[in-house]
């Protein structure tokens, strides 16, 4: 099949033009340009697949748009760019910035594989994953959180660490060329709404969860919680009310109620907005764990896949379980007891 420089810098461009002389320069035989990391991602994409072609513009296809044969194609093509990229082995990032050197290798063993899926970001586009801050009272009781303590830590003034760490970990594995930061929702500066945004915690204690919800006008809400004690619980647009439930004797939280969605951002509709959020903290961890545990991240990813074929906004409203010793149970999509509520529903 012919393929153009126009077409290839259509898609790798995406809403931003991409120039031919630039593309030139990377596929010269004579005096070629090393391209960026980052794009490498993308042409092991474009070229996994003709349908990149088929259609005009070129584009490039969304993971989830990727059938199980082109992943594989990808995930070879990805390795094998990368190996000429940087022959020096074992490759690193010239210029590895604020997080230091960072290992390009993708797979791991076969039935533990940890690239693509739902956080493989295609474009490697800047990733910000964004938090939010223990309210004040809370602050005030942890330790080391006065700045003018020569022990502070910034981090035990953020909220939902677990799924802060577990989510980090993961996205920064599957996409080690990518530029992937953590933010408080405060601190948050003009560009970086634009990129691809991973809001960790409810609507509670993260300002930005809640005005993307309203952007988004979301078929699942989340009602925060009057007071400390209180629930709280997440509402569908059909009328119905999903509560977590806690042990009458003594408060203990039995079972969270958690949400996960991925769809545009609507800040830079070429970018993609991910909200994983619970009505508690084990609930937030639950979601992330849903496409994060080496046990279940396979047949959760199969289940979007076949379930959400044909659509890149999907949302999934389940139920996280509690051990006995207070742990989460990851969710399994594939149980139906497990899934609360789906959009879009079957068949639209």
């Amino acid at each position: 099949m012919k393929v153009t420089q126009q077409q290839i810098a259509e898609a790798l461009g995406g809403d931003t033009a991409l120039s031919l002389s630039l593309i030139s320069s990377w596929e010269s035989t004579h005096k070629p340009v090393l391209p960026p990391a980052s794009r490498l991602a993308q042409y092991a994409t474009f070229f996994a697949s003709r349908r990149s072609v088929e259609s005009r513009p070129a584009h490039l296809l969304s993971e989830h748009e990727l059938t199980e044969v082109e992943r594989v194609v990808r995930d070879e093509l990805h390795t094998q760019l990368l190996s000429l990229r940087f022959p020096e082995g074992p490759q690193y990032l010239e210029d590895p910035g604020q997080f230091g050197p960072r290992p390009l290798t993708l797979s791991g063993s076969v039935d533990q594989k940890i690239g693509g899926g739902t956080w493989f970001f295609p474009d490697q586009s800047p990733i910000i994953i964004v938090c939010g801050s223990l309210p004040k009272r809370f602050r005030e009781r942890m330790p080391f959180m006065d700045t003018k303590d020569p022990d502070y830590v910034r981090s035990y003034g953020l909220a939902d660490l677990d799924a802060l760490l577990e989510v980090h970990g993961h996205i920064r594995a599957v996409n080690p060329v990518a530029d992937v930061r953590i933010c408080r929702s405060d601190e948050l500066g003009e560009d970086d709404f634009t990129a691809h945004l991973v809001l960790i915690g409810g609507v509670d204690w993260n300002p930005i969860n809640r005005d993307i919800t309203r952007r988004l006008d979301l078929p699942v809400r989340q009602q925060m919680r009057p007071r400390d004690g209180d629930p709280g619980y997440f509402s569908t647009a059909e009328g119905d009310k999903f509560e977590p439930l806690l042990d009458e004797a003594n408060g203990s939280l039995l079972e969270d109620v958690a949400h996960f969605f991925r769809g545009k951002n609507p800040y830079n509709a070429s970018r993609t907005v991910t909200l994983c959020n619970g009505m508690y903290g084990r609930g937030t961890y639950g979601a992330v764990r849903a496409l994060t545990d080496a046990r279940f991240r396979d047949r959760n990813e199969e289940y979007v896949r076949k379930r959400f074929r044909d659509t890149q906004t999907f949302s999934i409203l389940m139920r996280v379980r509690i051990n006995p010793n207070g742990a989460v149970v990851t969710p399994d999509w594939m149980q139906e007891q497990h899934r609360l509520h789906e959009w879009p529903a079957a068949g639209e």
